[in-house]
Protein backbone atom coordinates (compact mmCIF):
# COMPACT_ATOMS: atom_id res chain seq x y z
CA UNK A 1 0.00 0.00 0.00
CA UNK A 2 1.08 3.22 -0.84
CA UNK A 3 0.69 6.38 1.11
CA UNK A 4 0.57 9.68 1.24
CA UNK A 5 3.33 11.53 3.65
CA UNK A 6 1.91 12.35 6.83
CA UNK A 7 -0.45 9.42 7.10
CA UNK A 8 -1.94 8.40 9.33
CA UNK A 9 -2.06 11.71 10.51
CA UNK A 10 -2.04 14.71 8.28
CA UNK A 11 -1.31 14.51 4.52
CA UNK A 12 -0.75 15.71 1.27
CA UNK A 13 -3.71 16.19 -1.79
CA UNK A 14 -2.73 16.51 -5.04
CA UNK A 15 0.66 14.83 -5.78
CA UNK A 16 1.09 13.82 -9.43
CA UNK A 17 1.52 10.26 -9.38
CA UNK A 18 3.56 9.21 -12.21
CA UNK A 19 4.85 5.85 -13.47
CA UNK A 20 1.24 4.40 -13.83
CA UNK A 21 1.74 3.60 -17.36
CA UNK A 22 5.47 1.45 -16.51
CA UNK A 23 3.67 -1.15 -13.87
CA UNK A 24 3.48 -4.80 -15.31
CA UNK A 25 2.63 -7.98 -13.42
CA UNK A 26 0.51 -6.49 -11.03
CA UNK A 27 -2.97 -4.65 -10.33
CA UNK A 28 -3.01 -1.36 -8.83
CA UNK A 29 -6.27 -0.81 -7.00
CA UNK A 30 -6.77 2.98 -6.39
CA UNK A 31 -8.10 4.23 -3.20
CA UNK A 32 -6.76 7.79 -2.66
CA UNK A 33 -6.39 8.99 -5.97
CA UNK A 34 -8.63 11.50 -8.32
CA UNK A 35 -8.05 12.97 -11.83
CA UNK A 36 -6.78 16.75 -12.10
CA UNK A 37 -6.21 18.14 -15.67
CA UNK A 38 -5.72 14.90 -16.87
CA UNK A 39 -3.32 13.55 -14.43
CA UNK A 40 -3.82 11.10 -11.53
CA UNK A 41 -3.18 12.82 -8.44
CA UNK A 42 -3.70 12.16 -4.24
CA UNK A 43 -6.39 12.70 -2.70
CA UNK A 44 -6.17 10.64 0.13
CA UNK A 45 -3.67 8.81 3.08
CA UNK A 46 -4.12 5.25 1.62
CA UNK A 47 -3.41 6.00 -1.88
CA UNK A 48 -2.43 2.65 -4.15
CA UNK A 49 -2.43 -0.92 -3.16
CA UNK A 50 0.03 -2.60 -5.52
CA UNK A 51 -1.39 -6.68 -5.70
CA UNK A 52 0.30 -9.46 -7.68
CA UNK A 53 -0.09 -12.75 -7.97
CA UNK A 54 2.65 -15.98 -8.20
CA UNK A 55 2.15 -19.65 -7.25
CA UNK A 56 4.88 -18.41 -4.99
CA UNK A 57 3.93 -15.60 -2.35
CA UNK A 58 7.55 -14.80 -2.11
CA UNK A 59 7.79 -14.32 -6.08
CA UNK A 60 4.48 -12.59 -5.82
CA UNK A 61 5.98 -10.14 -2.67
CA UNK A 62 8.93 -9.54 -5.35
CA UNK A 63 6.88 -8.10 -8.27
CA UNK A 64 4.57 -5.99 -6.33
CA UNK A 65 8.29 -4.24 -4.80
CA UNK A 66 9.89 -4.10 -8.22
CA UNK A 67 6.74 -2.34 -9.15
CA UNK A 68 6.24 -0.05 -6.98
CA UNK A 69 9.86 1.11 -7.54
CA UNK A 70 8.48 2.12 -11.05
CA UNK A 71 5.97 4.75 -9.31
CA UNK A 72 6.07 7.92 -7.74
CA UNK A 73 4.94 10.85 -6.07
CA UNK A 74 5.83 13.45 -3.62
CA UNK A 75 6.43 12.46 -0.06
CA UNK A 76 5.41 8.69 -0.72
CA UNK A 77 5.76 6.09 1.66
CA UNK A 78 5.16 2.44 2.08
CA UNK A 79 6.18 -0.92 4.49
CA UNK A 80 8.31 -2.99 3.12
CA UNK A 81 7.70 -5.85 5.74
CA UNK A 82 4.45 -6.65 4.48
CA UNK A 83 3.34 -10.37 3.64
CA UNK A 84 6.63 -11.56 4.97
CA UNK A 85 4.39 -13.31 8.21
CA UNK A 86 2.40 -15.95 5.65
Amino acid sequence: MLVSGGYPEAYEKGAVISGLENVSDSLLFHAGTALKDGAVVTSGGRVIAVTSIDADYRKAIKKSYQNIEKLSFNRMNFRTDIGFDL
